[in-house]
């Protein structure tokens, strides 16, 4: 679970992006009282956020007695009710958006996850997300990915470091890459480089580069630098990853596979809310 000071601030911020300095709908017309509220699946989903969107309402209402929630991973088929709980009409009213906007996205996330993981569970290959995700929107994302059952990746710039093609064009090579990164950095950085085909492969194993990323790659040259690999470095797969392929790379004996899809080609799903 995220931290809930971090969670509470970024729901602050949800809600008033949303409501600003007034409900011109809400605010106008009677609605002092309490009323029952149900989140409604209206179609088959793996769930996640539940707790995020409750939070929605919990802000604009301290009093919420919450009756009935499902756990975030939980399968839940159209019609079910995902949580039930009782609140002040215009919380529900004034909430009600934001809490089925983190709901149905991060319901969409683990939904379409969980197809990939399924693909290879059978194997010792662990599934990663990547930093392509929305803006401000971040945490909650990759919150999504594990619930599914994936890992994350580096989560931001700060705590992984990545040698990309444009970092290599940069200063010529990716030994003198990796050599100036190594002789700055903490030990305990793990440093990941990124290669494009066998023979950048050759030159990133005759470095300290704790991971090798076998960046768009066929399926024969992934292969292929398996063997040439021969278990000296962590190998990670990515690009073009797809539910038709995924499970024939996890068979060539690599360690990671990552995708960025299965944030940013994730649907929302479809939930709704009644009183």
């Amino acid at each position: 679970m995220l931290d809930k000071t971090f969670i509470r601030k970024k729901l602050e911020e949800f809600l008033l992006e949303d409501i600003g300095y007034k409900d011109l709908t809400t605010d106008n017309i009677e609605n002092h009282k309490v009323i029952k509220a149900y989140i409604i699946a209206k179609e088959d989903i793996s769930v996640a956020g539940v707790d995020f969107a409750l939070e929605v309402f919990r802000l604009l209402d301290s009093n919420i007695e919450v009756l009935f929630q499902v756990k975030d991973g939980d399968f839940v088929e159209k019609g079910k009710e995902i949580a039930v709980f009782k609140a002040h009409s215009s919380a529900v009213l004034k909430g009600e958006r934001t809490a089925l906007n983190i709901l149905q996205r991060l319901s969409g996330i683990t939904t379409n996850t969980k197809k990939y993981v399924e693909k290879i569970k059978d194997t010792n290959v662990k599934l990663l997300d990547t930093r392509k995700t929305t803006p401000g929107f971040r945490a909650f994302e990759k919150y999504a990915v594990s619930v599914a059952g994936a890992y994350n990746h580096r989560f931001a710039l700060y705590d992984m470091v990545l040698i990309k093609d444009n970092h290599i064009s940069l200063v010529g090579s990716i030994k003198e890459a990796v050599k100036q990164i190594k002789e700055k950095i903490s030990p305990m950085v793990k440093i990941e480089v990124e290669v494009s085909n066998l023979s950048q492969l050759e030159e990133a194993l005759n470095t300290q580069a704790d991971i090798i990323m076998l960046d768009n790659m066929s399926l024969e040259e992934i292969k292929k630098a398996v063997e040439i690999n021969n278990y000296q470095k962590e190998l990670e797969v990515s690009g073009n990853i797809t539910l038709d392929n995924i499970r024939d790379f996890a068979l060539t004996g690599v360690n990671y596979i990552s995708s960025g899809s299965i944030i940013h080609a994730s649907r929302w799903v479809d939930i709704s809310l009644r009183i």
